[in-house]
């Protein structure tokens, strides 16, 4: 009994010391009871759990579902990229909504709801500004209380806050929120937060902003550009001149089915789920390309009041006076 006492109390320390050397939590041997064995715990779950397969939340979209092998997986690393800085505003609203239906199936796998955290360095937030609580918890259903939001000063600091959040499984979701392509953000980060989502069974979301795609351990790559929303429905017919539901033109550019597309999603603020919206004609078939998926709505009708279109190019002069020379 003795030995056995003192060896664990070995394998603890030499744990503990491996753990100071690499800067991550300690793994802990939970006290057996009577007639059980020893259990080795990692982030406070059994070592067996590790590497168990991951569960899919469905987003509502049959062929985004489908492409995704199930929806978005709940215990990996999730990129949402947009191009440009002035697109901020689509690209953080499609990341709620992916935390929203993180947080419903969160809840329908556990006892109850859980918060999300939201890291976010200091500079995207003086450019994109803060979540608006009113607006988060009409459209996403995230109550104040359940939304906690971080401001990191240093990317280093946000990427550590992300990274002890994601290994504690106390959240529905973690969301790390920066700007362009940092050199600090590379491969070997974006596999330790996706290690971490993998050990705590929950989902990591990193959203990137005036950002191109680049190598990541991420498992899924979502390219978010706006959409036009289409006209608000009543009983009898669409209101002229009303503004729809939320629309966004979403490229999947990696999965782990290996298949890809554009679609164009509408943000069901009632179901907390999304939508596709088929564009006239080519229903079951996916979009060239991404800023094709935006143009869902067709062209605007040409003015009655413009000047007459240019004459047509001369192009048969050249051909007229050689005849005449000819002959």
């Amino acid at each position: 009994m003795a030995r056995t006492a003192m060896a664990q109390e070995t394998i603890c320390a030499l744990r503990r010391k491996i753990a100071r050397i690499e800067g991550t939590m300690p793994e802990r041997l939970a006290a057996p009871g009577e007639g059980e064995s020893l259990v080795l715990r990692r982030y406070g779950r059994p070592e067996g759990t590790a590497g168990r397969p991951s569960l899919s939340a469905e987003t509502g979209s049959p062929r985004l579902d489908a492409a995704l092998g199930g929806g978005i997986l709940q215990a990996a690393l999730t990129e949402v990229i947009g191009r440009e800085t002035r697109d901020s505003g689509i690209v953080s609203g499609f990341s709620l909504a992916l935390a929203a239906i993180a947080a419903r199936a969160g809840a329908a796998s556990t006892e109850g709801a859980r918060p999300v955290l939201w890291v976010a360095t200091a500079d995207i937030l003086a450019e994109a500004g803060f979540p608006y609580a009113p607006g988060v918890e009409q459209f996403f259903g995230l109550t104040p209380d359940r939304l906690l939001l971080v401001r990191a000063n240093r990317l280093e600091d946000a990427l550590w806050a992300a990274e002890e959040a994601a290994g504690l499984g106390c959240f529905s979701a973690t969301f790390l929120e920066l700007r362009g392509n940092p050199a600090r953000l590379d491969l070997t980060a974006t596999r330790r937060l996706h290690h971490r989502a993998r050990e705590a069974g929950q989902p990591v979301f990193l959203i990137r902003h005036s950002s191109e795609p680049e190598p990541t351990a991420a498992t899924t790559r979502l390219l978010v550009f706006p959409a036009s929303s289409s006209l608000r429905k009543t009983l009898a017919e669409p209101l002229p001149r009303s503004i729809g539901p939320p629309a966004f033109a979403v490229t999947l550019a990696r999965s782990r089915t290996g298949k890809t597309g554009t679609f164009t999603l509408e943000w069901n603020p009632h179901d907390f789920v999304f939508q596709e919206r088929w564009p006239t004609g080519e229903r079951g078939s996916a979009f060239k390309s991404s800023r094709e998926a935006q143009d869902t709505g067709g062209l605007a009708a040409a003015s009655f009041d413009r000047p007459d279109p240019a004459p047509p190019a001369r192009g048969g002069l050249a051909a007229a006076r050689k005849e005449r020379r000819a002959g």
